[in-house]
């Protein structure tokens, strides 16, 4: 497994710094790393790493989303108000939508089947949005009208959302229907995963015990874990999403203790410039190469077309805000990106044995492929000409 580690940074920083060389987004590199390294290329990561890579890039977001609600204001968030709620589901059943309108004319599957396709498809990712959007929002740009803002709020919950479609979509599949109270959870999914309380506990609880920063990273990991894991044992039963309570979290402690919330925000940038290696070595070695070279060009045409439909559904957010043009059309960029949700449940339709599990691993292993160098590259290489510092 050490080897497999060592492989994996030194690989993936010498690949994303060539990338970053030729202007590309790094992560595009430490893609390529997985590929070249995972199961479908060379072979050299150990088998031990590979059965617990869904945990090891679950550590990883919960990194990223903790420093995003540090450094998230909420102030800022609520004046960004309505586009914010319609971002988190707007633009997915917008391309969910697009995918069972063109994908039985493209691939000749049912419609079910472009349905389920459509919900593995339809989640941004917020391994490439959130880093990116957090840059935007320490630099200045776009925060006067809450843009970054916007975007994180729309894609931590956007792949609450989705995940709901893909049960529903592979219920009916099975046979067992849609059940009500599957979509009824996303509400509730928002408020108990809000976090609030624990971070101002916690909050509370710096300002009376003085420990170092260290320490209180320690802590804000520990209780992130737990959350998450609660969320996986308790669900069904009280329906929260983890990684949303992690990030309020981070949000109640920026709010109850500002100063506290910068340095820590800090301390967790530097984890992940490690962990933003492993996540995305990780998401390659899932990328069955093999599939993805089979891939027709209808399945290439396909995910454009989809991303089309999905960039529609972010202008329609932001009709009746202060928004320009320029600032909507980064907003369509921003909201392209895809990796960790295709990579965690893009198999799993094969895994279940369902007739379509084939091609929709193959479209989500493009989708991967498109959309995260791409909307990484738009994002980084228009936010200085679209947005207002």
């Amino acid at each position: 497994m050490l080897q497999s580690i060592a492989l994996m940074l030194l690989l993936g920083m010498a690949l994303g710094w060539l990338c970053k060389k030729v202007k590309l987004p790094g992560l595009v590199g430490m893609i390529a790393t997985g590929m070249i390294l995972g199961p479908y290329g060379l072979g050299w990561l150990d088998s031990s790493i590979l059965d617990i890579s869904s945990q090891l890039r679950r550590i990883a977001l919960i990194i990223i989303l903790m420093r995003a609600g540090l450094s998230l204001n909420l102030e800022d968030l609520k004046k960004a108000g309505r586009p914010a709620i319609l971002m988190c589901f707007v633009p997915a059943c917008f391309e969910v939508a697009g995918m069972i309108i063109l994908a039985p004319m493209l691939l000749g599957v049912s419609r079910l089947d472009a349905a389920i396709m459509g919900a593995v498809v339809g989640a941004v990712s917020p391994a490439v949005i959130v880093p990116r959007m957090i840059k935007l929002t320490e630099e200045g740009w776009g925060t006067k009208k809450s843009i970054p803002q916007l975007i994180l709020a729309g894609a931590s919950v956007d792949d609450v959302f989705v995940i709901v479609l893909f049960s529903a979509f592979t219920g009916v599949a099975f046979g067992t229907g849609v059940s009500a109270a599957s979509f009824i959870k996303i509400p509730f999914s928002v408020i108990f995963g809000a976090g609030f309380l624990v971070g101002y506990l916690l909050a509370v609880y710096f300002e009376k015990i003085h420990i170092r920063d260290t320490a209180k990273v320690m802590i804000l990991l520990s209780v992130s874990f737990l959350l998450v894991t609660a969320e996986d044992r308790f669900g069904e039963v009280i329906p929260f999403s983890g990684l949303l309570a992690v990030m309020g979290v981070g949000i109640a402690l920026k709010r109850k203790r500002t100063v506290v919330a910068v340095r820590l925000s800090s301390k967790f940038n530097k984890l992940w410039v490690m962990a933003e290696i492993m996540l995305f070595v990780l998401v390659g070695a899932t990328v069955d190469l093999h599939y993805a070279a089979s891939a027709r060009a209808a399945a290439v045409i396909l995910i454009f077309g989809v991303l089309l439909f999905r960039m529609v559904g972010v202008w329609c957010c932001m009709f009746g805000t202060a928004l320009t043009k320029k600032e909507r059309l980064f907003c369509m960029f921003a909201y392209m990106p895809k990796a960790t949700v295709q990579a965690a449940i893009g198999g799993m339709p094969l895994a279940m044995g369902l007739s379509c599990g084939n091609i929709v691993l193959t479209v989500a292993v493009l989708s991967i492929l498109i959309t995260a160098p791409l909307g990484a590259f738009l994002i980084d290489g228009t936010y200085k000409k679209l947005l207002t510092k």
